[in-house]
């Protein structure tokens, strides 16, 4: 696994749907085959595009790109190579549904996690036989052909995230592409002003944004930006990111992160990442009150 933790990559899920469809007309062995086939053609566009293939789980695959346009060409390649290449004895297609997500993770024992991979898994959840879905996130990132192929069909709730998330449609298809290429009106979403992050334990105080740091670190090593002492904190225990117009918190200890929000529910993060909203408390390898010795306590401000 090459990602490094905290980089942001394109994430993509691929999965055969119907497999129970495939398993009663074709019957078990030849259903098996068919879907070893659907996940080499996934690896083999995932190799074309540049991509990495983290894992497989049964009928899915997850892979990793360097870029959204590397992950949009793989989805429509596999597409194009499995609902339109090949039909079942009944004359049906066989169909797959992709899902896909930029953002951060972080990598881990060839595995990767975070709330980007939560969200690429949701599109996929969201995306019926034959569709990519993906956020207006990853739409951003775009080169402006691919763009013009992607139009916002819905909203859905996404867990971590604050509210809906706008879902797109990429076309892979050219009857479809070529039909609404002429009345795209994609606007771009507006990119919100990150502003400042104030954090503040005992007397010491940092802000990040502004035209000052970008990112600050936290744990028990003197050379840390914010030095905090205990014995489940580990040396580097996470760090805070200024990315796109948003803080985000990057979990790398032993032990996890608490987060208590001023309004909302506490977030537990190991080894893994969460933005940052509003203001509250953050705890060490374990709940620290506001006002208590091992609080660090943190405002987001306009």
């Amino acid at each position: 696994m090459t990602d490094a933790t905290g980089k942001e990559v394109a994430i993509l899920f691929a999965d055969v749907v119907g497999s129970t469809h495939l398993y009663e007309t074709l019957g078990d062995e030849l259903a098996r085959d068919t879907v070893q086939q659907c996940l080499k053609v996934m690896r083999e566009a995932t190799e074309q595009f540049g991509g990495v293939v983290i894992k497989t789980m049964g009928d899915e695959v997850m892979a990793t790109f360097p870029s959204a346009d590397d992950a949009m060409s793989a989805a429509s390649q596999m597409q194009k190579r499995i609902t339109t290449g090949n039909r079942l004895a009944d004359g049906s297609p066989v169909l797959i549904r992709i899902g896909c997500h930029f953002g951060p993770v972080v990598a881990e024992d060839r595995d990767i996690f975070g709330q980007a991979v939560h969200t690429a898994n949701r599109m996929t959840s969201q995306a019926k036989a034959g569709q990519i879905l993906t956020t207006a996130t990853t739409v951003v990132q775009l080169s402006s052909e691919w763009r013009a192929l992607a139009r916002q069909i819905d909203v859905a709730t996404v867990k971590g995230h604050a509210g809906e998330i706008a879902l797109f449609e990429v076309l892979w298809q050219p009857e479809e592409a070529t039909s609404m290429l002429p009345s795209i009106n994609w606007k771009a979403p507006e990119v919100a002003v990150a502003g400042r992050l104030r954090l503040r334990f005992r007397d010491h105080e940092l802000t990040l944004g502004e035209g000052g740091l970008t990112a600050a670190s936290m744990g028990r090593a003197d050379e840390n930006d914010v030095v905090i002492k205990g014995n489940l904190i580990s040396r580097v225990h996470a760090r805070i990111d200024l990315r796109k117009n948003r803080f985000v918190l990057v979990d790398e200890s032993t032990n996890g992160t608490y987060i208590q929000p001023d309004e909302g529910e506490e977030i537990y993060v190991r080894r893994d990442s969460t933005e940052l909203a509003g203001s509250g408390v953050i705890g060490m390898g374990r709940v620290a009150a506001r006002g208590t010795p091992l609080a660090i306590e943190y405002s987001c401000e306009s």
